[in-house]
């Protein structure tokens, strides 16, 4: 499963250059050009890897760090011009798990990028659910129906893993949330709307997208 990195970057030629890199090495990118709403877009975007940066428009990236930190464990890393140790420490102290000045070395930054997804995902168990014909691959990441696969984000395979485990009874919202962001204080409720309409979507695409029923109040179900 490619892990999935979301650039926060306002400097556009920057931001699509590294964009660029990172798909080279076959992350799958997401970027922002709205930097007024930038915490709640990692929140609903929930990629695995975050790449901040300090000089933003509307919030610094010390604000950034601090609210996501509140939110969530995501891997952080701070790439940016400022290059005193005052903004390395305050970076560190808020939360970023590393921090890179520009110019940078592609090479280190693409070895830290991995040697952190690694820290944080590497570890996980791989085993395979199922639920009847459909099967999900949790060390790989992908979905499985009737001979077609569709790979799936963290978050997507969290869902249906839960979904598949609790197989023929609800599931609530609040029990999802909680799972995916150890928390539901600080998330928008639409943001796991968002996520169960993109697993639905990829199910679709192999063929499975009715497995997923909805109790309007209630939650979800297999």
């Amino acid at each position: 499963m490619a892990r999935r990195i979301m650039i926060i970057e306002d400097d556009r030629t920057i931001q699509q250059q590294l964009k660029a890199l990172l798909e080279s090495y076959r992350y799958e990118v997401v970027t922002t050009d709205d930097f007024a709403t930038v915490v709640e877009d990692i929140i609903k975007e929930n990629p695995d890897l975050v790449l901040l940066d300090l000089n933003l428009p509307f919030y610094d990236g010390y604000h950034v760090c601090r609210e996501l930190r509140r939110q969530s464990r995501v891997p952080l890393i701070i790439v940016t011009s400022r290059d005193s140790e005052m903004d390395e420490l305050m970076s560190m102290n808020l939360g970023a798990d590393h921090f890179v000045t520009k110019p940078y070395n592609t090479g280190i930054l693409i070895a830290k990028i991995a040697a952190l997804l690694e820290r944080a995902y590497g570890g996980s168990e791989a085993r395979v659910v199922r639920h009847a014909d459909l099967s999900l691959d949790l060390g790989m990441g992908t979905a499985s129906f009737k001979g077609k696969t569709t790979e799936l984000t963290r978050n997507e395979s969290r869902i249906l893993q839960l979904l598949i485990e609790n197989e023929g009874r609800i599931t609530s919202r609040d029990e999802i949330m909680n799972a995916l962001w150890q928390t539901d204080a600080f998330v928008d409720d639409n943001t796991l709307t968002v996520n169960i309409n993109r697993l639905r979507k990829k199910l679709a695409t192999i063929d499975a997208g009715a497995f997923i029923k909805t109790r309007r109040g209630q939650g979800y179900l297999l």
